[in-house]
This record gives C-alpha cells, sequence and structure tokens, in this order.
C-alpha cells in the first residue's frame, strides 16, 4: 500500500493539465505573438488568457513610431526600428492565416511642435511652418512646425489583437481562456507547474507575458500605468482631416481611413484603480483640440482605459529568469504594440534554440537586481 505522502504527490501530478510542451502566461498581442512564432516554428503550444478584453493592446492606440517618440541612441531604439521595420511583411503573413485585416497603414507619423524645444533627439530635419501646414492642413495657428517621419506607421491595435488571437486558432494552438494563473510554484531553478483557477498546469517551458499584472506572479519591477483614451468620428469618412498620425508633444491623434480618430492619453500611477475620469477626458480634449482645433467639432465615439505595463527605465523584460524553464517577455510599456513582431521572433529563437538575439543582454531582468 502506498505512503499517504506518496499518495499525495502521485494524485498532484496525474491531476495536472498538461496541454502543450510550452506553456504560454498571458493572451495579448505578445504572447499570441510568441505562441505564433513558436508554432510557425512546430513546437507544441498553449496559452492561458484571464481576460482578453483586458489587455494593454485593446487600449493602445497603434502607433508605430520609433522615430516620432524621440527614443534615444541604443539597444531599444535599435529593437523598435527592427520591429516596426518588420511590419509589413510580418502583417501580410498574420492577415493570411487569420483571413482578418489590421488596417495597417504606412502613412507616416508627423510630430508638430508649439516651439522647437518640444522635440528632445534631433534625429531628422527641422520642418518650417508653410512645410508642415502644407503637409497637413488643419493644425492650429499654433503650430510653428515639425519632424516629418515616413519610415513611421500604424495599426489598429484591437484588429491586430484580434487577428492574432484568430491566426494562433487557425494554426492549432490551444486558448484556455478565462484562467487565472494565481501562482507559479518553483522548486529550486525551476518551475514546477502552475496553479490556477481551472486547476493545475504543468509544462516543459514556461513564458510569462502577463503585462500589467505580471507583479502579481514574481517579484519583478512591472506596474501599471493607467491611460485613458478617447475617439471620436468624422462625418465623412472620405473627407478626413488628418491624412498622418500626429504626434505632438502633449498628446497624440491617431487617425483610422473608417474616419475615426483615435486621441491619448493620460499616463497616470494609480495601480488598477478602473474607470474614465472627467479630468482626464478634459485633459485629452483640451490638448487635442489645440494641435486640431476641427476636433470639437466632431462626434464623441467612445472613451476607454487601459494598463500599460511599466518597468523603472521603461524597457522591457525580455529572455531568461531566474528560473531555467521560465522566459520572460513583459513590461513593453508604451511600445507593446511595436515590438509584437520582433518580441515573437526572438523568444521563440531563444526557447526554442538558445539563439540569443544580439540585444538581448540589454533586457535582462538582472539589470534591476543591484
Amino acid at each position: 500500500m502506498l505512503g499517504s505522502g506518496l499518495a499525495v504527490w502521485l494524485a498532484l501530478i496525474f491531476s495536472m493539465k498538461t496541454t502543450a510542451d510550452i506553456l504560454i502566461l498571458g493572451g495579448g498581442v505578445i504572447g499570441l505573438a510568441i505562441a505564433l512564432e513558436l508554432k510557425l516554428q512546430g513546437a507544441s503550444v498553449a496559452v492561458l488568457c484571464r481576460q482578453f478584453e483586458e489587455a494593454a493592446s485593446q487600449a493602445a492606440a497603434g502607433m508605430l513610431a520609433p522615430q516620432a517618440e524621440g527614443i534615444p541612441p541604443g539597444a531599444m531604439r535599435e529593437l523598435c526600428i527592427r520591429s516596426r521595420d518588420l511590419y509589413p511583411e510580418w502583417i501580410q503573413k498574420l492577415e493570411s492565416i487569420s483571413g482578418q485585416t489590421t488596417d495597417y497603414w504606412a502613412c507616416g507619423i508627423m510630430a508638430p511642435a508649439y516651439c522647437q524645444a518640444d522635440f528632445p533627439h534631433a534625429v531628422t530635419q527641422w520642418q518650417t511652418a508653410t512645410a508642415i501646414h502644407q503637409q497637413q492642413p488643419n493644425l492650429s495657428d499654433e503650430v510653428i512646425g515639425g519632424w516629418w517621419f515616413p519610415e513611421d506607421a500604424q495599426v489598429d491595435s484591437r484588429k491586430l489583437a484580434r487577428s492574432l488571437w484568430l491566426a494562433v486558432q487557425e494554426l492549432g494552438v490551444t486558448i484556455d481562456s478565462g484562467v487565472t494563473v494565481q501562482e507559479i510554484v518553483r522548486q529550486a531553478d525551476r518551475v514546477t507547474h502552475l496553479r490556477t483557477s481551472d486547476g493545475d498546469y504543468q509544462a516543459a517551458h514556461y513564458i510569462l507575458a502577463t503585462g500589467s499584472w505580471s507583479q502579481d506572479l514574481l517579484p519583478i519591477p512591472v506596474v501599471p500605468r493607467k491611460g485613458q483614451m478617447m475617439a471620436v468620428r468624422v462625418p465623412d469618412p472620405t473627407q478626413l482631416p488628418l491624412q498622418t498620425v500626429l504626434f505632438g508633444s502633449e498628446s497624440y491623434i491617431v487617425p483610422r481611413q473608417d474616419g475615426r480618430i483615435v486621441i491619448g492619453a493620460t499616463s497616470e500611477n494609480v495601480g488598477f484603480l478602473p474607470g474614465n475620469t472627467p479630468a482626464g477626458m478634459q485633459q485629452l480634449m483640451r490638448r487635442a483640440t489645440r494641435l486640431v482645433p476641427a476636433i470639437a467639432n466632431y462626434t464623441i465615439e467612445e472613451f476607454w482605459y487601459g494598463f500599460r505595463p511599466a518597468t523603472p527605465d521603461e524597457w522591457p523584460l525580455l529572455g531568461t529568469s531566474a528560473y531555467e524553464n521560465l522566459t520572460l517577455a513583459t513590461g513593453h510599456y508604451r511600445n507593446g504594440i511595436l515590438l509584437t513582431p520582433i518580441t515573437g521572433q526572438i523568444i521563440a529563437n531563444w526557447v526554442l534554440r538558445q539563439e540569443a538575439d544580439a540585444v538581448l543582454n540589454a533586457f535582462h531582468w538582472s539589470r534591476f537586481t543591484a
């Protein structure tokens, strides 16, 4: 007769769900992009998703703006530009698998300014007020010039998330939705299993892509940064007043080709405090109408909020963790949509073949341990 301790241990082992060799924690665009690349390379992979609608990608504007944002030279800028440059081919592949459009638009991004000091990084030539207003009518008279970044682009973040969700399932990836991971159970330098709202899960390798909720599971410095956003709609989409994204010093304005205009975003260190506020909406509208006065006359279509996963230096955590069978892909903050293709690629290559991308060291979790 089995001893009681051994019997309990065996019961635990046999009760665990083993859905795939690689288990991804998180069903936002980062987790799904990693699942896509892993599956395309022949891996056995599954995704645990607490609530698809909570992912930061649902709230993002979808700017692909490594140059317009003025990211300083270095590893982060290199990673962002590489990812932006992957987008056209990657989107074509994704849409062919999912059958769903993402509304990728290589429209370029303009950074209008009220004074030349508004843009801190001299990475492109200053454009005069005459040139800026000729290229983009409807700007405020306060705009005295700016910068033009023709290689930057945009994508509809909600459509991107939906396309990824459908694509990975089309390829045969299992998504267990409505499952909350409650604990990553570790022993020595390995993860043994996950405790979840749906029982215990076990895999050979785990990938943490839980965004703003990552600190609930591991002692890593990823915290939520709330962003409120709103959208207005142009009465006639054929008369869209903006033909490019505007990345202003106070706000950004992202026109969609269907007549919707997205305005964002606040950045609030308030934890997971839910809801939109009058102060947040007033701030967005005041700043947007200062840049494009006509916006004041468009119909308000929607306002919403989300939580960006921020680290102290605003760079993501990518690659190995303190546990040999757990990989990190979290903390993307403002650049989650932009970094989706490159994150999927380098994390998949690392997990499957231990191919360490040249920039991975710069994003290692150990940079915060000192």
